[in-house]
């Protein structure tokens, strides 16, 4: 096809923008004459820095894009763009009805298909399907290939890293230590490992790594504070460093550890080892970080905690699970994490 121009349309949340990352850069290498166009929220843009031939678009519904008169100036904004298909990767109420005006104009579009019939029974408390789910990024390449645009995730080659941040280049010039990465927050209290379990995490890890805190907004800044004042060798990149540069970091870490939430992709996609710590969600559910063992997941016993997962989101805690996170021990995350560092090569001291 000539000048072939996708637009692709994925309005939140961060982790789930996140995992579009390993895709497009498959779709690039495979087609290197297409262009892109991506629909989405303006924080998430610097997630798609490295893309010379992708054009962001960001949304503004609190604005002139609001309703549906506003999604409908929003498509009238988007067909100026030459674009020959439209994927979309959301599939919510906002994107049917761009489908809606994207299909009576005659265009080619294809939606994703996010299982919600299969993700109700491997969350249902009766009759539960405890089986693995399609991963979101093979979802995601699906619906390239309905388009007419095959690839495949096995090809997936990892960018070069950008500079250090120069506000961290004290700490890379002055330390031998291995940097780990730790993300303790996530949308909702059943997918947050307790922090006072993290801080024991922290406290230990911190004794001979450099420790790099991740997380937004006033509250988790100064919690994050309280831990980067208590510890030598913890450092807190709330507000120091913005997303670009936070994404430029993550390829100079050695290890990762973050809930089941954005960070943890947004690491996985810097090419680094990430251990990830799940509570009321599973990685069956299909949000695994990109290109990570399973065994890189830690999850609770299903033999004390039968209903686990128990929603997609993390955000129904049953009666008597309360406290079900609080079963997973800081000894189990550190030992994992120190086994993940030790199979690359290092060794504690």
């Amino acid at each position: 096809m000539k000048n072939p121009h996708l637009l692709l349309i994925r309005f939140s949340a961060m982790g789930d923008v996140a995992m579009t990352v390993p895709v497009i850069r498959c779709l690039f290498q495979t087609y290197p004459d297409l262009k892109i166009t991506f629909v989405s929220r303006p924080h998430l843009a610097p997630l798609f820095h490295e893309f010379d031939q992708l054009n962001f678009f960001p949304t503004d519904f609190d604005g002139r894009h609001k309703g549906i008169k506003g999604l409908w100036r929003l498509f009238q904004e988007l067909r100026k763009i030459p674009f020959t298909a439209v994927a979309d990767l959301h599939s919510v109420l906002r994107t049917h009805l761009l489908f809606i005006f994207f299909s009576v104009f005659g265009y080619k579009i294809k939606s994703i298909d996010k299982g919600r019939s299969q993700k109700r029974t491997l969350t249902r408390a009766k009759s539960k399907k405890f089986q693995p789910l399609t991963p979101t990024t093979y979802r995601y390449s699906d619906k390239f290939r309905k388009l007419g645009y095959p690839i495949s995730l096995d090809q997936h080659e990892y960018p070069d890293k950008k500079a250090l941040p120069e506000a961290l280049m004290p700490i890379y010039l002055e330390t031998e230590k291995k940097w780990i990465g730790i993300a303790p927050f996530a949308t909702h209290l059943g997918k947050t490992y307790p922090l006072d379990l993290m801080q024991q995490v922290i406290h230990f890890l911190q004794q001979d790594h450099q420790i790099f805190l991740f997380g937004a907004g006033q509250e988790e800044k100064q919690r994050l504070e309280v831990w980067e004042k208590a510890y030598a060798n913890v450092y807190s990149t709330v507000e120091k460093i913005n997303l670009k540069e936070q994404l430029n970091l993550m390829p100079y870490l050695d290890l990762m550890i973050a809930m089941d939430s954005a960070n943890g992709h947004l690491a996985a996609n810097a090419g680094i080892s990430v251990l990830t710590l799940w509570g009321m969600t599973h990685p069956f559910c299909g949000f695994s970080p990109f290109d990570q063992p399973l065994d890189h997941a830690l999850t609770l016993d299903r033999n004390q905690f039968p209903l686990i997962p128990t929603s997609v989101y993390g955000n129904v805690i049953p009666p008597g699970y309360e406290d079900a996170f609080r079963s997973m021990k800081p000894k189990a995350v550190i030992e994992k994490a120190l086994k993940i560092l030790n199979q690359k090569g290092y060794t504690s001291s």
